[in-house]
């Protein structure tokens, strides 16, 4: 087990390993990047392997989930309520979730995307993608903002990092709806079934930004107190 010295991680703070939740979390919505570029060149041996990474990212994280609620101590000397932490911790996880979603089910039924859908498909999945890589770099910051008691030069920096969010998940929205629009046209020309699950996929695409964003949102609350 990859965190059998979990302890000594821990150390006096939560905050470590919730950076490493997170980045995890986030490894494995970066490799859908690669999986749609696999499947768009119908290499689905190699899709295989990807998504296999993808479920073992997700396992990984929920490791580090389930330890650091079990380690989490009662009573915490940090600015921030436990409750809080725990919410945010149950937020980062969702991407890694839905990341193993969106792989698991195109794997499963053997998925195609239209050729014409191609390419503006791989730029939604990069947009979202982004947003996970932007919420990120906002937990990256967390250790900075608890040595400045969530306040000066470093919470300005955060707050920014956080609007950069709100932006990428913004463009990842007019993204989907460009998508959504490319396969209305083209749904009397597929079979109904694929449609529905190419819509379910879209959305999954879009909720993979909309959870980042959560995070994001999150992480806003932990500021304000």
């Amino acid at each position: 087990m990859p965190f059998a010295n979990f302890s000594n991680l821990f150390g006096r703070s939560p905050i470590k390993p919730m950076q490493e939740h997170m980045a995890v979390a986030v490894k494995a919505a970066v490799e859908l990047v690669s999986f749609f570029e696999a499947i768009t060149r119908g290499d689905w041996e190699n899709a295989s392997k990807i998504q296999q990474g993808i479920v073992g990212f997700e396992h990984e994280a929920d490791e580090i989930k389930k330890q650091l609620r079990l380690h989490l101590p009662k009573s915490l000397f940090l600015p921030v309520p436990r409750g809080d932490i725990l919410e945010l911790l149950t937020t980062q996880d969702r991407i890694a979730n839905r990341a193993k979603d969106i792989a698991g089910i195109i794997m499963g039924r053997k998925m195609s995307i239209p050729e014409s859908m191609q390419s503006q498909m791989l730029d939604f999945v990069r947009s979202s993608v982004a947003a996970a890589e932007q919420a990120l770099t906002a937990i990256n910051e967390l250790d900075e903002l608890l040595e400045t008691g969530f306040s000066g030069r470093e919470l300005t920096v955060v707050e920014k990092m956080i609007q950069e969010l709100d932006e990428l998940e913004e463009k990842a929205d007019k993204l989907e709806i460009g998508v959504r629009t490319s396969l209305f046209a083209l749904e009397s020309q597929l079979p109904p079934v694929d449609v529905m699950f190419l819509y379910n996929i879209i959305d999954w695409i879009g909720d993979l930004a909309d959870r980042a964003h959560n995070v994001g949102g999150r992480l806003q609350l932990l500021l304000a107190h």
